[in-house]
């Protein structure tokens, strides 16, 4: 297909994800009007899909200068790509490329010499202050989408290593609740199901991790009949997955009894050289934590005497030495963005709604500021204002109507001296 077929494809997927993300797309709508982002230069790594294109082009109308790499070279949708280019964004992404080529096209992205960043899994910000600490003295702030680029930002931040202030837009509660629950349980489902056309009901499926996502995927995996056991190294989490009924078991002993692995948990080796030599034949392994190291990739490819590429689309067969086969699905990277399309655009409607305003606040707040009042440099919780305005606005949008407080339950709730 020619580029500018591409494009033409791409800006269908968008419109198409446009539908569904109404908040979004009236954001969009203020921004071109108020115009709160002239001047600032954005470079963002985020998956490059159509609901980070509405992102983008709201942000893009509001006056934004944008430069954009892909967080994950298997989620990148070339047409999406293409039809970006046409609305005046700088892309560097392609799908399927190699580590050298996605780390090279974070850097163009920050050729730019941005003054706001955004990122999935803190990669972007890594880069900054370790190869291009040139530009950070341009940079105000930033925002993060994923749990992991949270801890990696959190770490920085209590060494004294972050220059600038970061919003942590994954803690808020619309994010957590819906898009972490709700999206990332129906989309890892979804991205199994696409490469290995498992039936789910009455196998035992491994959930490693039982944060939001982990409480999703367990809660689709149940729902489709399949026995579910998570694995924890939290013992309040652990005690929340037993009091919902779930079987909870160190990974040693569940492997030995899955069909089904999914890692949820956003650290490294949550499967490792031991847990594989302890599974049945036929297992399925699937990661749904951000980066291609819950599963420990390489001990895999040590202990296979054979690899059978692509036996299925995003599923390769590992041959162990006594005959077991290993499906490892996507190359150990996100199921849900490799193997599907992601988290359903109604959901990231609200997650990159919160992003936009988080961005719109951050301007005010770094940019835009006296130097006197401006953020300081750490990780910074999302005003609760804007978490409040999303759920109101996809309400509205979804024809929702709640209850308000009256002016005695007002008073109420703010004296001490009413008693029972």
């Amino acid at each position: 297909m020619v580029a500018e077929g591409l494009a033409e494809a791409g800006e269908r997927r968008i419109g198409w994800a446009a539908r569904a993300m109404p908040v979004l797309t009236a954001l969009g709508e203020r921004f071109a009007g108020e115009r709160p982002f002239d001047g600032l230069r954005i470079a963002a790594c985020l998956h490059v899909t159509a609901e980070t294109a509405v992102l983008l082009g709201a942000l893009r109308a509001g006056g934004a200068e944008i430069a954009l790499a892909a967080s994950n070279p298997l989620s990148t949708q070339d047409d999406v790509a293409a039809a970006l280019e046409t609305y005046g964004i700088a892309v560097h992404a392609r799908a399927g490329v190699d580590r050298g080529t996605y780390y090279r096209h974070i850097h163009q992205a920050l050729d730019i010499s941005p003054n706001i960043v955004l990122d999935d899994g803190c990669d972007l910000v890594n880069i900054l202050h370790t190869e291009r600490v040139e530009l950070l003295d341009t940079v105000a702030g930033g925002c993060e989408e994923t749990t992991t680029g949270i801890i990696r930002l959190r770490q920085m931040a209590s060494e004294n290593a972050l220059r600038f202030p970061v919003v942590a837009v994954n803690d808020t509660r619309t994010k957590r609740m819906f898009d972490n629950r709700y999206g990332t349980g129906q989309s890892t489902l979804d991205g199994i199901m696409r490469a290995t056309n498992v039936l789910l009901a009455g196998r035992t499926v491994v959930v490693a991790g039982f944060g939001f996502c982990g409480r999703g995927v367990a809660e689709r995996a149940r729902g489709l009949g399949a026995r579910v056991i998570v694995t924890e190294i939290d013992p309040v989490k652990a005690l929340d997955a037993t009091l919902q009924g779930y079987e909870v078991q160190p990974m040693g002993r569940a492997a030995e009894i899955g069909d089904v692995f999914v890692t949820v948990t956003g650290n490294r080796d949550v499967i490792r050289a031991e847990h594989l030599a302890a599974m049945k034949d036929g297992v399925i392994l699937a990661n749904a934590g951000h980066f291609d190291v819950e599963i420990d990739v390489r001990a895999l490819e040590e202990a296979a005497t054979a690899v059978r590429f692509g036996i299925r689309p995003n599923t390769d067969e590992y041959v162990m030495a006594d005959g077991r086969r290993l499906l490892l699905l996507s190359e150990g990277r996100l199921v849900n963005l490799t193997a599907a399309e992601g988290h359903p655009a109604a959901v990231m409607d609200m997650s990159f709604s919160a992003q936009a305003l988080a961005v719109a606040w951050l301007a005010r707040s770094t940019w835009l500021a006296e130097e006197s009042v401006r953020l300081p440099p750490g990780v910074h919780d999302v005003p609760a204002e804007i978490d409040a305005e999303v759920a109101r606005l996809k309400l509205a949008a979804a024809d929702v109507e709640i209850d308000t407080l009256t002016d005695a339950q007002e008073r109420y709730l703010h004296s001490w001296r009413l008693g029972s």
